[in-house]
């Protein structure tokens, strides 16, 4: 008898760690620590079809899907690893096996079993290609037997957020587990995901940080908290995180790319490119490196280098993966390189595949890049649409836009931008002194002097203590050469005095007094 007890004990025993690992194991691929959960779950999988079947799951997620695919087929009657054959086929592109194999498994729910649901509900949710309304009934149906089961509402979640209108309910059964279950890491995981995609970062940073302290072995907080502060410019903090999140992860190459990209986002151009060169010195060829790597050699100013490795980026990697971003940041490569029509091309291409509603952000990204790149025309004509489609663009706007235009010494659209920005942001001075810039730009000999009213009621505003004398400057030779043109002797002196109250030794000023000590008619 006692012989007996002793071996159901240890039965139990075993039974009792090994659904503890299968645990782990599990809890690893939910963590994308997929190489952790092969070490875990490879030893269950001989004798434990749901290891067998999260072994391949960690494979299938390192894009291994013919290894995966064999896994899933040691155990081929079995709901789940039918489920993970299901996965592997919509991987591969073959929907309509897929599909059937989906179906299958769904048709083995028994009245009150929810688990063929989920599965079947899961190979779709989580791969491509298959009927995401499909998977969101089969969802519900689980949750009409089993309310409690917080899985589910995830997963349903994430499977609102396939449908273009579904970022709600997404939300909703989101912070349902929240709601029950306030140390579910992945669930605020989840809901600051969402806070992200809507680039509310201050809200997504609270939900991020919520599911780092509800669970802090969990690495993708970390992850998730680095990539929002970075959106908020506290580059420290990103890097902070970012370095938490490498010792937590497995360090595996995607882990390393991530590493490498949060980097060059909080600005450390110099580690970037060394991570990503050392991945690539090692055979490592993912696209997404060469982004990395390119981006950065172009903020430290490798201009050929980095137009090199982004071209490569751009060839190698999945055209749909291709953001916007990556456009924009092309485009300014090619600028710096001097091909700025190229350039325009690519910038075009960049807003035509911005979703946004708002585009004013990637015209000032656009206006920026030729900007640096010293083409001031194309400059101007991005900030001029800039300023055009959205009126109520900052003073700064407008300011470049006008002076783009000077720049490139098209002085009539330099006027109506800096007449603008005067109409729009009268407590803006400096629009005053730009329209006097302008004008005195096309009256360089101060014939005319149509840029005197400009400049005197520029004047008259920034008051006496104006300390930019830089300013001051062009304003004061400008009315002095105007005065002395109309032969007002006592206004060229006041202009004199202010100009020699700051440089006694200013050229223009010793110029002007040799022309004003020549007697009448003399000297022409």
């Amino acid at each position: 008898m006692k012989q007996t007890i002793v071996i159901m004990a240890a039965l139990l025993l075993s039974f009792s760690v090994r659904a503890q690992s299968l645990e782990e194991g599990k809890k690893m691929y939910q963590y994308e620590r997929y190489e952790s959960a092969k070490k875990m779950l490879a030893p269950l999988a001989e004798t434990n079809p749901m290891a067998n079947y999260y072994l391949g799951l960690s494979e299938l997620a390192l894009d291994h899907p013919d290894q995966a695919g064999a896994i899933f087929s040691k155990y081929p009657e079995d709901n789940a690893n039918m489920a993970g054959l299901a996965r592997v086929a919509f991987t591969k592109g073959n929907i309509a096996e897929g599909t059937r194999l989906a179906n299958i498994v769904a048709s083995k729910a028994k009245k009150k079993e929810v688990a063929p649901l989920e599965l079947a509900a899961d190979a779709i949710n989580y791969t491509k290609g298959g009927n995401y309304q499909q998977a969101i009934d089969w969802y519900e149906e689980a949750l009409k037997k089993d309310g409690d089961n917080m899985e589910l509402r995830i997963a349903l979640g994430d499977a609102y957020q396939h449908l273009q209108t579904g970022g709600g309910k997404a939300a909703s059964n989101y912070e349902a587990v929240t709601e029950r279950d306030p140390k579910n890491s992945l669930a605020f995981s989840r809901v600051g995901a969402l806070w992200y995609a809507a680039k509310n970062y201050n809200l997504a940073l609270e939900n991020y940080s919520k599911a780092k302290e509800a669970d802090s072995s969990n690495p993708l907080p970390y992850r998730d908290l680095a990539n929002a502060y970075f959106w908020t410019g506290k580059y420290d903090l990103a890097k902070q995180n970012i370095e938490k999140y490498l010792q937590l992860s497995d360090k595996s190459t995607d882990d390393l790319i991530n590493y490498a990209n949060i980097l060059y986002l909080s600005k450390d151009y110099e580690r970037a490119t060394q991570v990503t060169q050392d991945l690539i010195n090692k055979g490592v060829a993912k696209p997404g490196l060469y982004g990395i790597l390119g981006f950065s050699q172009f903020e430290s100013k490798d201009y050929a280098n980095a137009l090199t490795n982004v071209r490569r980026y751009l060839d190698t990697q999945d055209p749909a993966k291709v953001t916007s971003y990556d456009l924009i940041q092309y485009a300014k490569i090619l600028a710096a390189n001097n091909q700025t029509d190229s350039a325009n091309v690519y910038f075009n291409l960049a807003v035509s595949k911005d979703t946004s509603s708002d585009k004013s952000d990637i015209y000032r990204q656009i206006a920026e890049g030729f900007k640096t790149a010293k083409d001031y025309g194309k400059s101007a004509e991005w900030y001029n649409k800039l300023i055009t489609a959205y009126p109520d663009a900052a003073p700064i706007d407008y300011f470049w836009a006008g002076a783009m235009f000077y720049y490139s010494k098209n002085y009539p659209s330099a006027a109506k931008a800096f007449e603008q920005m005067e109409n729009r942001y009268p407590d803006q001075p400096s629009a005053i002194y730009w329209r006097g810039r302008v004008a005195a730009a096309q009256d360089e000999e101060a014939k005319t002097c149509e840029a005197s009213p400009y400049y005197k009621r520029w004047l008259d505003t920034v008051g006496a203590n104006y300390d930019k004398t830089s300013d001051l400057m062009y304003a004061y030779q400008y009315l002095a050469l105007c005065a002395f043109n109309k032969g007002d002797n006592p206004t060229t002196k006041l202009y004199m005095d202010k100009i020699e109250a700051i440089d006694p030794n200013n050229s223009f000023l010793k110029q002007l007094k040799d022309a004003m000590a020549k007697p009448a008619g003399k000297g022409k």
